[in-house]
């Protein structure tokens, strides 16, 4: 075999590398987009195809970039969280007025990132890009707070969870938890604070909710991708 055959093939095999490498990060990429996205891009994707949900999802991430979310300081972090706490807190005296002050909360928050909200259907396709996986449970909480005098305590308990698991993401260092740049505390950090102030709350979950009720700290006290 000549000199010339075999660097040939050194070239063809280190082009097959790099290929195959490039292959496995769009890969691992996308992969780390769906988790973002969560079931708001299966909805989709199973409406208009995966060619058109990618091509929806790319346009709204599009016009996300372009409003100019920012991180909140350490200090507006801190306060929502204290208010948050105090939110919470009141559950057990008053679920409906709770589940309210909530999502009212959620709102602030999101204008205070840069979202814009004065149309609300606009701001959960702005939300789906980089909190996609929890809008599910948020739709369901909107749903159980315009009814909230006739709702039941649990369906109440599990709008306030919903509205949590939103706003802890929202609060978050980046507000981009899988999708943020590197270097970027991890969501568990973010909850940590939030998760203190418990006791109000576990007098609601105790008996039969309890093995719900660790579950879900189970699951948000796991490490996120």
């Amino acid at each position: 075999m000549s000199a010339g055959t075999i660097i040939a093939i050194v070239i063809i095999l280190v082009l097959m590398a790099v290929a195959a490498a490039t292959a496995s990060m769009m890969i691992m990429r996308r992969a780390a987009e769906r988790r973002v996205l969560g079931p708001e891009y299966d909805r989709l994707a199973r409406e208009v195809g995966p060619r058109k949900a990618n091509a929806e999802f790319a346009k709204r991430r599009q016009r996300v970039d372009g409003l100019g979310i920012t991180p909140l300081s350490d200090e507006r972090r801190a306060a929502y969280t204290t208010q948050w706490e105090a939110v919470q807190a009141q559950f057990v005296d008053s679920p409906a007025q709770t589940v309210r002050a909530a999502r009212a909360m959620i709102t602030t928050v999101a204008v205070d990132r840069g979202y814009e909200v004065t149309d609300h259907d606009q701001l959960l396709t702005d939300l789906s890009v980089y909190h996609g996986r929890h809008l599910e449970g948020y739709r369901r909480a909107g749903q159980t707070t315009q009814q909230a005098e006739k709702a039941s305590t649990e369906n109440l308990r599990q709008a306030l969870l919903g509205y949590r698991h939103l706003l802890l993401d929202l609060i978050g260092p980046s507000g981009k938890w899988s999708a943020g740049p590197a270097g970027v505390p991890s969501a568990a950090a973010g909850r940590k604070s939030v998760l203190s102030a418990q006791r109000p709350w576990k007098q609601v979950t105790q008996g039969q909710h309890w093995k719900t009720r660790r579950q879900e700290d189970n699951d948000m006290a796991a490490p996120r991708p």
